[in-house]
């Protein structure tokens, strides 16, 4: 059951809301069929596959060496070039088709 109410969040709150949120306070948490409970196993695997998606996320701190012409064009894309050419090479890098341009 899906209810809906306004609130003012700049106004104090009345009473009302106050106990509502004190109440709220003890209520049990009640899984239902679009919300079961879970297992420690999928809790331990969904905290895994965090994990690994935390360290593919991760980069790495590398020395290349580009021409002045690349590096010019990267340094005018601003703020944030080096994610920009991490990005392309990434791209590039995965890409088959895109590679076979550049080997």
């Amino acid at each position: 059951m899906l209810i809906e109410k306004d609130i003012d969040v700049s106004a104090p709150l009345t009473e009302e809301q106050i106990k509502m949120l004190e109440a709220l306070k003890t209520r049990p948490v009640v899984p239902d069929e679009e919300n079961p409970e879970l297992t420690d196993e999928e809790l331990d695997r969904m905290i895994e596959n965090r994990r690994i998606r935390l360290a593919l996320q991760r980069k790495q701190v590398v020395s290349i060496r580009l021409s002045n012409r690349a590096l010019h064009v990267a340094k005018s894309f601003g703020k944030g070039y080096t994610s920009v050419l991490s990005h392309i090479l990434e791209k590039t890098l995965t890409d088959a088709s895109l590679l076979k341009n550049y080997m």
